[in-house]
């Protein structure tokens, strides 16, 4: 039986409604000031609790006072933008309702955390990537939300065991990625193409399969 639902958080449960991508510019600083940029950079940078400014210490990236703050100004605007998608919030409500425990796993650069907390505050776990220190489709990552919730991944059948569901915008990270580690995983298509069109269907898929409504299908 299904216990646990983990979401992705951007394209899934929020909207990034203003997209400026400091964090890809401050890497692009980096370049035009002579710094070769190397394959790892966006895992080292989710991969880290850093800020604008950490970031190009660490990375070595020269930037001027004056081009940092208007990229923090970019930061800052981005982060203003967030909303919460409204099935969502309807879905995580439904999920607790029935108990079913409910987290966030996201890859995400550390000053978006506290927007994802203040959205969703009080769920029975997170792992950001920056905390983590593993970015999807790690293992790590999906074993750190599994801890949170109390339930270990590996169990695809039968009802004999917790199960622990996964769903996302990626096919990479929030399907394939958890279904390699015994998670159900799932792909949130907006478009209505995909099996999963909205979180309201899929909180509702839950819940009927906990309740023996549904035989074979959905855990498969």
């Amino acid at each position: 039986m299904i216990s646990a639902v983990v979401f992705d958080a951007f394209g899934t449960l929020l909207n990034l409604q203003s997209k400026r991508h400091p964090f890809r510019q401050l890497l692009k600083e980096g370049i035009a000031s002579g710094r070769r940029a190397s394959p790892d950079d966006v895992r080292v940078l989710m991969s880290n609790p850093w800020s604008l400014q950490d970031a190009a210490d660490h990375l070595g990236i020269i930037v001027s006072p004056t081009r940092l703050k208007a990229l923090q100004d970019d930061l800052d605007r981005e982060v203003a933008s967030i909303t919460a998608f409204e099935d969502g919030v309807e879905a995580v409500a439904l999920l607790r309702a029935e108990d079913v425990r409910v987290g966030i796993c996201s890859n995400l650069c550390e000053p978006y955390g506290a927007a994802v907390l203040q959205a969703f505050p009080d769920l029975d776990g997170y792992a950001f990537s920056y905390q983590v220190g593993a970015m999807k489709p790690d293992a790590v990552i999906y074993q750190s939300i599994s801890n949170a919730l109390q339930v270990k991944p590996g169990h695809l059948f039968g009802d004999q065991h917790d199960q622990i569901a996964m769903v996302g915008d990626s096919l990479k990270c929030d399907q394939d990625g958890p279904r390699a580690v015994g998670m159900l995983g799932f792909h949130l298509d907006r478009s209505g193409r995909g099996g999963v069109r909205d979180l309201v269907q899929f909180a509702q898929l839950v819940i009927e399969s906990r309740r023996g409504h549904l035989k074979g299908g959905f855990g498969d």
